[in-house]
């Protein structure tokens, strides 16, 4: 498998299977100059270019070819997390990219408020020279500590003003998304600071009974963390965060597909009850791409068996070692359509996070990321276009 940079000259992908915008088209062929799509077509349409791919050739038959993967919940990869800075960054996006993920928001776990400040800044000054880094996502602080995972319970903090800005201003308008649990106090009024600082409130780690997420959206929160995760169940009498955040169209459901965090019925139950409101992320912590053993992840301490990651001291479930292919192969193999999974990796994560307009989708004016797998969904290439 081979990474390529498409930002500069011109290329041209021909005789795949386009898997694009909840729809395939076959024997499709994308033209890619200078990191942006200018033209999408059918046939032997196509002119020539710099390089030129057919992915029959490349790939096989019945190869597939999609805009690049965007992860907006990861937490490292390849032996490296993201907590540790910029080059265990760049070492962890590096495995991930290798698997289609040309695109990723930098996840940060619980720490305290000042190392959380000097992270995010860090991320700031990182996304001036590594274009495929969308910014930060704090999963953490503000959380439950009743639902703390693999977080550590004793640097949870209710969202007071001054913390949440305080880290929103440090990240100089690079913080993504902030995950939160609405119920703590003073967590509504946390999730509009949040939000009109131009981040994304997401809901997760979190008591909320189904009133309270309600109420987390209406305030202006849009995306529900690990959904099912971390979270009160639902049951027929209290239907918890999940089913409000599926009923409702301005929210969007993150899934983790690794076979570990839930079952493939239930992935399925997401896609059918949210068409076109899932994103397939990793929360992939520092063992994905690597070897079982012992991994710190933030203050906890994690072991990884059987590629499962489970906190040291309370067994809890502490990310996981997916990629996003294998999210793409397993969201399948539950009974989401292939056009719904890729969606899930692409068009609905970019938009979640305010890049709807360049990323996640092969169309013309947008950055030209774009992946390539056989009729397997297996990776075979992967394309980094322009600067966002």
């Amino acid at each position: 498998m081979t990474t390529d940079s498409a930002a500069t000259g011109s290329l041209v992908i021909h005789s795949a299977r386009l898997i694009d915008h909840g729809a395939e088209v076959a024997d499709s062929w994308v033209r890619i100059e200078g990191g942006r799509v200018v033209a999408v077509g059918t046939g032997q349409s196509w002119t020539r270019a710099d390089e030129v791919v057919d992915a029959t050739v490349v790939a096989g038959p019945d190869a597939v070819l999609t805009p690049g993967f965007i992860d907006i919940h990861c937490h490292g990869g390849a032996g490296a997390s993201f907590d540790d800075g910029a080059e265990a960054i760049r070492k962890a996006r590096a495995l991930h990219r290798s698997h289609g993920t040309t695109r990723s928001v930098i996840s940060l776990v619980t720490a305290p408020v000042d190392a959380l400040a000097q992270r995010v800044a860090e991320i700031a000054d990182l996304m001036e020279t590594d274009a495929d880094i969308l910014g930060s996502h704090l999963e953490g602080p503000f959380l439950d500590p009743a639902h703390h995972g693999a977080h550590e319970p004793t640097l949870l903090l209710a969202p007071a003003r001054d913390d949440v800005a305080r880290l929103l201003d440090a990240g100089r308008g690079t913080i993504r998304q902030v995950t939160i649990a609405p119920e703590l106090p003073g967590g509504l009024d946390a999730i509009r600071l949040i939000v009109d600082a131009g981040a994304v409130a997401a809901v997760g780690h979190t008591s909320a009974d189904a009133e309270t997420a309600v109420a987390a959206f209406d305030s202006g929160a849009t995306v529900l963390t690990h959904a099912f995760n971390a979270m009160p169940g639902i049951h027929h009498r209290a239907p918890g965060p999940v089913l409000a955040a599926a009923g409702d169209r301005r929210v969007v459901l993150e899934v983790i597909a690794d076979g570990v965090h839930l079952d493939p019925h239930v992935i399925k139950l997401v896609f059918d009850s949210a068409p076109g409101r899932v994103a397939l992320v990793t929360d992939a912590m520092a063992a994905a791409g690597s070897a079982d053993g012992h991994y710190d992840l933030g203050a906890v301490s994690v072991t990884v068996e059987d590629g499962i990651a489970r906190a040291d001291d309370t067994g809890s479930i502490a990310g996981s070692t997916l990629t996003q292919d294998d999210a793409l192969r397993r969201a399948v193999a539950a009974g989401a359509p292939l056009t719904e999974a890729v969606r899930a990796l692409t068009e609905t994560p970019a938009a979640a996070i305010g890049y709807g307009d360049r990323l996640g989708r092969l169309a013309v004016g947008y950055l030209g990321d774009a992946v390539l797998m056989d009729a397997q969904l297996q990776v075979v290439r992967v394309w980094v276009g322009d600067r966002p």
